[in-house]
């Protein structure tokens, strides 16, 4: 019901703010995107002379454009700037040895770049090195750039370069590996007509040796071995605690009916051996049709124990403590407690037991109907929240301000 209320007033109030934005006439003029940002549409309703209904049109309002001087700034502040745009990863240009990048778009201007190369066979048109063609003495590219405006491609600058481009710079373990990598393929060349290829045993004056490289699989199998390993140990852990969990919980709600069970066969005279015995046999002929209950898997535990020698009141003290639950071992205690004493005053204490037992049974269930309650806070918070966004949202989209 809040929440209600709250969307009710938001909607009253974006509906007075529309309302009170629509009924001010505002300056005729509508402020334009930047450069490079684009044109946008505005919604407006004009009325016309004295007529009292509006005409609901739309006005497209293009983007901000550069006066011819202002281009002419434009082209200037990007050709001072071109290169170190293209340098990359180079120093200068009179020494290039890594791939440039000859760029297409200016970052946050309006201008696009078409390039033109006089040796396409040293360098392609992003700026890639073709080393192949390269000498190490090095090879001069001249570069020609077209900078065009693009609000108007007839408004054009010219950029021009001449860069010095060597071989890329080796480190010591990148040249040896060139230097092997050559001496294996003139050795490939020159076996090409026997069945193997005869690896070369020197380069230069140092003795060549080869092995196979280190498989990392092996590791990595282990290693996934021990993770898997361990989660299905963190899982089995994981199940057995919720089994008892489980356990515990069907035992504690069993546990008013078991008690008015008990209640119910001592009043009708039977010994409380008698009871119990009863009580199971119910349990086996009713077991064909549902699942397993553990408390009286622990009842018939509790016969079998008294039929092999155990005596009955230690019987009942074993099954409190198999149970492992308050409500069992004190069940247990009082059955065994009252067999030493004598049963009289029983059936009184079972039956304030099982009082007690429905009481708290009503008393949990409440618990769980609450935490039930504050599980759905989340999402009903959530579903608030995409409720204000599509009611809110499109109403301040289109307020003019």
């Amino acid at each position: 019901m809040k929440a209600a209320g709250l969307i009710i007033a938001l909607g009253i109030l974006v509906t007075g703010a529309d309302m009170a934005c629509s009924r001010t006439q505002m300056t005729p003029s509508i402020e334009r995107n930047d450069y490079g940002k684009g044109k946008k549409v505005e919604e407006l309703d004009v009325q016309i002379g004295n007529k009292k209904k509006k005409v609901r049109t739309s006005v497209e309002v293009s983007e901000r454009q550069y006066s011819a001087k202002e281009v002419q700034e434009l082209f200037s502040r990007i050709i001072r700037k071109m290169d170190r745009l293209i340098l990359a990863g180079n120093e200068t240009l009179d020494r290039v040895d890594e791939d440039l990048n000859l760029v297409t778009d200016i970052p946050g201007e309006p201008v696009k770049v078409s390039w033109e190369l006089d040796r396409y066979d040293v360098m392609d048109i992003q700026g890639k090195l073709k080393e192949q063609n390269i000498s190490e003495k090095g090879v001069l590219v001249k570069l020609n750039a077209v900078l065009t405006y693009t609000a108007n491609e007839e408004e054009q600058a010219s950029y021009q370069c001449v860069a010095c481009v060597y071989p890329k710079k080796l480190s010591g373990e990148e040249s040896t590996k060139k230097d092997v990598e050559e001496a294996i393929k003139k050795a490939d060349t020159a076996t090409k007509e026997k069945k193997k290829l005869i690896l070369p045993e020197m380069l230069d004056t140092n003795e060549l040796r080869y092995y196979q490289p280190f498989n990392e699989r092996g590791p990595v199998i282990t290693v996934m071995g021990m993770m898997i390993g361990i989660l299905l140990y963190a899982l089995q852990k994981q199940n057995i605690r919720k089994a008892e969990e489980e356990r515990k919980k069907q035992m504690i709600e069993d546990y008013p009916e078991v008690i008015s069970k008990l209640t119910l066969y001592l009043g009708a005279g039977m010994t409380v051996k008698k009871a119990w015995r009863k009580i199971t046999e119910g349990y086996m002929k009713e077991k064909e049709d549902e699942n397993e209950r553990y408390v009286y898997e622990e009842m018939r535990q509790t016969c079998h124990e008294m039929d092999s020698g155990v005596t009955e009141a230690e019987g009942y003290e074993n099954f409190g403590r198999r149970c492992d639950l308050q409500i069992y071992i004190r069940l247990g205690a009082l059955l065994s407690q009252n067999l030493r004493k004598g049963t009289k005053g029983l059936s009184e204490l079972l039956k304030l037991e099982s009082i007690q037992a429905f009481e708290e049974r009503k008393a949990r269930a409440k618990r769980l109907g609450e935490e039930a309650g504050t599980k759905l806070l989340l999402p009903m918070f959530l579903m608030l929240v995409e409720v204000l966004i599509i009611v809110i949202v499109p109403a301040f989209l289109t307020m003019q301000i």
